[in-house]
C-alpha cells in the first residue's frame, strides 16, 4: 500500500532515514562511490528537506519511498528508495506511478541517478524517461539526468 506521509514527524523521519541508509548503501556499491550525499544525511536533514514523501508499506514495514518537489509543473524526484529485502518486487515502479497519479498537472518529471546504477537507469527508461545529460560531478562520479514530458 502506498501512502503520503508527513516527514515532519521525527519517528517517521527515523524510519525513512533507516530505509535511505539501506537503499543508498547498495547504490554506493553499484557505482563505486561510498560517499553519496544521502548516506551523509541525518534525520534532522530529512525533517528540514521540504520534500513530499510517499511510502510503500508492506504490512507495517516501510519497504520503499519516493520524495519530490513540484514547481511550475515540474516534478523533481529527489529520492527513490527501496529496501534491499524488497528489490525486484516492482515497488519503485509503483511509487513512480503514484507520483504521476497524485500530481495530475505535471508537465515534466526530472530525476538523476549514478550513471553506473543500471537498475535505476532501466527503471526510469521503462517509465518513459529520456536520458538528457551525463555529467561528471566529482572525479570518478558521473550522474545521469533524465526527464519525462507529460505529452
Amino acid at each position: 500500500m502506498i501512502q503520503s506521509i508527513a516527514i515532519s514527524n521525527r519517528e517517521t523521519a527515523k524510519r525513512v532515514w533507516a530505509l535511505q541508509q539501506a537503499a543508498y548503501a547498495v547504490e554506493a556499491k553499484l557505482i563505486g562511490w561510498a560517499d553519496l550525499p544521502p548516506l551523509r544525511e541525518t534525520v534532522d536533514d530529512l525533517l528540514e528537506c521540504g520534500e513530499m514523501f510517499a511510502c510503500f508499506m508492506d504490512g507495517a514495514e516501510l519497504a520503499g519511498a519516493i520524495s519530490f518537489k513540484v514547481e511550475d509543473g515540474v516534478v523533481d524526484i529527489h529520492r527513490m528508495m527501496v529496501h534491499p529485502n524488497h528489490f525486484r518486487k516492482g515497488i519503485a515502479s509503483k511509487l513512480l506511478q503514484h507520483v504521476e497519479a497524485v500530481q495530475p498537472e505535471w508537465q515534466k518529471m526530472i530525476v538523476s541517478t549514478g550513471a553506473l546504477n543500471e537498475p535505476a537507469t532501466q527503471l526510469y527508461q521503462r517509465h518513459g524517461f529520456m536520458l538528457v545529460e551525463q555529467k561528471e560531478v566529482a572525479p570518478g562520479l558521473t550522474l545521469s539526468f533524465f526527464e519525462k514530458s507529460s505529452n
